[in-house]
């Protein structure tokens, strides 16, 4: 005879497996420094790469009166608040990516252990049953 709670269990454990499991069990196997380290450098790479194409169409939108008001301090301050302003994007978004990544990387732990444990559970009655 079939156990009504049995089949529930089986049910939600696999559809938690086709469904958000699969990301969750990727997400589960790195530790949560390691997942979002990997995360920021990505992200400041992807800011750096950003950055640097809007400062060549800054560059290049400005050429002429770089051009015309040509002198060495222009150069040093631009090229200060061209770093300061780097700096200030690559913080920003590093602390935002290691929030987001924290947060997901602690919910997916979450769910992967409810599913470990409703994975005993169910082997509980299964060892329940065959006694």
């Amino acid at each position: 005879m079939l156990d009504e709670r049995k089949v529930r269990l089986m049910t939600s454990l696999a559809m938690y497996e086709q469904g958000q499991g699969k990301e969750d069990f990727k997400v589960s196997e790195y530790y949560r420094k390691d997942y979002t380290g990997m995360h920021i450098l990505f992200s400041i790479f992807w800011t750096t790469v950003g950055y640097a194409c809007i400062a060549g169409l800054v560059v290049l939108a400005g050429l002429k009166y770089f051009m015309e008001n040509m002198s060495v301090k222009l150069f040093v301050t631009i090229g200060i608040a061209a770093v300061v302003g780097y700096l200030a994007v690559v913080i920003i978004y590093a602390v935002i990516t290691s929030h987001i990544y924290n947060k997901k990387h602690k919910d997916a732990r979450q769910r992967v252990k409810r599913y470990n444990h409703n994975l005993t559970k169910l082997l509980k009655m299964y060892e329940k049953e065959n006694k």
